[in-house]
């Protein structure tokens, strides 16, 4: 046996630990919920609303049948799909005062990712703020632009207070205490 050290030239790096995000920061499949998955689905749906003008029942027939729906939570789905695309004007009515740029310059991924957000603010009470604004965050990274999760993020989060104020006071004050 020798006293010799291995060079780093020849030892191997250590080996990462696995936290369960690609190489870009967005979750592994493995490690998503149903409903992070049904948000996808509806985000690929509402693509199809916004850019192909499809028809929701047509898109709604189309999602179904793509790879991995069954492992979405199709309830949580339905919710979004056919609640954005129905209160379309609604929803953007709620982002346009928070937008930098006229709604026709924002992209359709990040147009559906706030739209999903705004929806889930008003309907979805169960949800907490703070994972509605995540989960819309981890979509805009992994299917949005280089940046889109930073404008995602600083729009939904001047939303929240106006549609969910009672409960970031709430958050507020179990911080403080």
């Amino acid at each position: 046996m020798s006293d010799l050290k291995p060079n780093s030239a020849t030892t191997r790096p250590p080996r990462q630990a696995r936290t369960g995000l690609t190489s870009t920061g967005a979750r592994k499949a493995g490690s998503k919920s149903d409903r992070s998955r049904s948000r996808e689905f509806a985000l690929q749906a509402l693509y199809q609303v916004l850019v192909g003008k499809n028809g929701v029942t047509d898109i709604d027939m189309f999602t179904r049948d793509l790879a991995g729906f069954s492992k979405c939570d199709s309830v949580h789905f339905d919710a979004l799909l056919h609640g954005c695309a129905e209160q379309a004007a609604e929803l953007d009515a709620l982002i346009v005062p928070l937008l930098d740029r006229p709604l026709s310059e924002i992209s359709p991924v990040e147009h559906g990712v706030l739209w999903i957000g705004a929806f889930e603010f008003k309907h979805c009470l169960d949800v907490p703020w703070r994972v509605v604004l995540n989960e819309c965050v981890e979509l805009a990274k992994e299917f949005g632009g280089t940046d889109g999760h930073k404008y995602v993020n600083a729009v939904l989060n001047g939303l929240a207070p106006t549609l969910r104020a009672t409960e970031m006071n709430a958050d507020r004050g179990r911080v403080r205490a």
